[in-house]
């Protein structure tokens, strides 16, 4: 629940960001020197919690660099593909994952949604990655190790989140 609280509270904030720059850029400008990118990538610097899903690749890649942890990166529909609901809701919310995943790995949320809406940036970004990564459906999960090389491939498995989590113990190794 701490974490849906800290998700929503990084949307309104970078929501803020958005529409401050939209209403006044050259203000702006003055105000902070720094690019729009680069004070997303200090708030989320500044308020990344582990175990939560971010949504920036560089972000993640420095994440992961600075921790040794692998990234999981999920290729997902988050808002039609049937699989990727109940991957979520079986294995993503269920504290056995959100434990693992807080001390092990660094969480990356790529989504193809059809009805929510995302910046340029980030349906570019990630469209971008499903090319580099040759995803040919959803969900998709790829494993990177900190130097963005994919070490392992998976999706949807039944069983829920503790088998889950042996299967990705096990691809990781």
């Amino acid at each position: 629940m701490h974490s849906i609280k800290i998700i929503i509270l990084l949307i309104i904030m970078v929501i803020g960001l958005t529409a401050c720059k939209a209403d006044n850029p050259k203000q702006n400008e003055t105000e902070n020197p720094l690019s729009n990118e680069e004070v997303v990538d200090t708030l989320q610097a500044d308020t990344y919690q582990p175990g939560e899903w971010i949504t920036d690749y560089k972000q993640a890649l420095k994440l992961s660099q600075e921790s040794s942890k692998p990234i999981l990166v999920n290729f997902t529909g988050s808002d039609w593909c049937i699989w990727c609901k109940r991957l979520s809701k079986e294995v993503f919310t269920q504290k056995a994952f959100i434990d693992y995943a807080t001390a092990e790995l660094i969480l990356l949320k790529l989504d193809f949604p059809r009805s929510i809406k995302q910046t340029d940036e980030e349906r570019k970004q990630n469209e971008a990655l499903a090319k580099q990564f040759s995803i040919q459906g959803f969900p998709t999960v790829v494993i990177l190790n900190k130097d963005g090389k994919e070490i392992a491939r998976t999706g949807y498995q039944e069983g829920g989140a503790e088998k889950y989590v042996q299967h990705l113990k096990a691809l990781i190794k």
